[in-house]
């Protein structure tokens, strides 16, 4: 038996399907490679428990049975997910049915990765999960949290009519190595920039909040969500209640990066940004015993040095 890493080649999934690898897992990492990088899951190609699946979903599932289903598989960031529209909706519908069928046939236990954005731009701070959102069904950012909301609708519709062991974790963003220079999401932006001497984007007035998790504590508690009993047919959130702003967050980046940039403020590249993002973790610190470990500056100089090789690694090869 196996577990399953749905675009396990993506930012979350190549650390997850690491994770699982040192845990002893065997590891079927699928994904279609529209936004996921091979060179972040190539160092597993040589493990006997890794195996590496380009598929799309959209189109079906694999041919496996997998003790264990994590579904990561969508576009994640504002100009992945408008560059990919439909795609996006088809993943987080047709392709998470295809899964969820997956975990019928091979009763499989079933993670749907979720994200924050279903609550909009918040009315409710900190967000608990309880929360019903203050969304959008037709705005600029609809096709990822209608897409989200819709998978999550899917995942519990199979619980209650087929009896599916699902949990769903609703990330909150998320940084860390392996993130893809030109992403497009606050820290990859402020890293490159602060790294390359560019000015540092600010987008509005800076002023609008997030609560940044490192990889490893997120991966820590997608496991963790995924292996507790008690949080079968639960939602739990999962990022770092450590709130600043986004001008914060690029000065300091600015000062851990040794850079020069200057901060240069920008109209909102994509509409109906949430002023406010901050997780409530109480279910996941009582259901999980989760909570983050590594602190902002600790994190963030850690992906400062992995984007610094990336880049010395491009200049090289250009």
């Amino acid at each position: 038996m196996a577990d399953l890493v749905a675009g396990g080649a993506g930012f979350l999934g190549s650390h997850l399907c690491q994770r699982l690898i040192d845990a002893g897992r065997t590891v079927i990492c699928v994904d279609n490679f529209r936004t996921g990088r091979r060179a972040n899951v190539e160092h597993l190609l040589s493990s006997p428990r890794f195996a590496l699946l380009e598929l799309d979903l959209t189109r079906g599932a694999p041919e496996v049975e997998p003790e264990r289903i994590y579904h990561l598989a969508s576009p994640a960031s504002p100009p992945g997910y408008t560059r990919f529209a439909i795609e996006t909706m088809r993943v987080n519908s047709e392709g998470t049915r295809h899964l969820l069928e997956l975990a019928v046939r091979t009763e499989a236990r079933f993670l749907y990765a979720s994200t924050s954005e279903v609550y909009g731009d918040p009315l409710e701070h900190p967000q608990r999960e309880g929360y019903r959102g203050n969304v959008s069904s037709t705005g600029p950012r609809s096709m990822y949290d209608e897409a989200k909301r819709f998978g999550e609708a899917m995942t519990m519709a199979y619980r209650r009519s087929q009896s599916v062991d699902v949990r769903i974790a609703r990330i909150f963003n998320t940084y860390g190595p392996h993130s893809d220079p030109d992403d497009g999401r606050l820290v990859p932006n402020f890293i490159v920039q602060a790294l390359t001497g560019r000015p540092i984007t600010v987008y509005g007035d800076g002023k609008q909040t997030r609560s940044l998790c490192f990889v490893s504590d997120l991966v820590d508690g997608l496991m963790r969500l995924m292996e507790s009993e008690a949080a079968s047919g639960e939602v739990v959130n999962l990022g770092n209640p450590d709130e600043h702003t986004v001008l914060e967050y690029a000065e300091m980046t600015r000062r851990l990066a040794c850079s020069n940039s200057e901060i240069a403020f920008a109209d909102y590249a994509v509409g109906d940004d949430p002023q406010r993002r901050c997780p409530d973790i109480t279910r996941a610190r009582e259901l999980l015993g989760w909570e983050p470990v590594i602190g902002l500056e600790e994190g963030l100089s850690k992906t400062i040095e992995y984007f610094r090789s990336e880049i010395a690694l491009q200049e090289c090869t250009a």
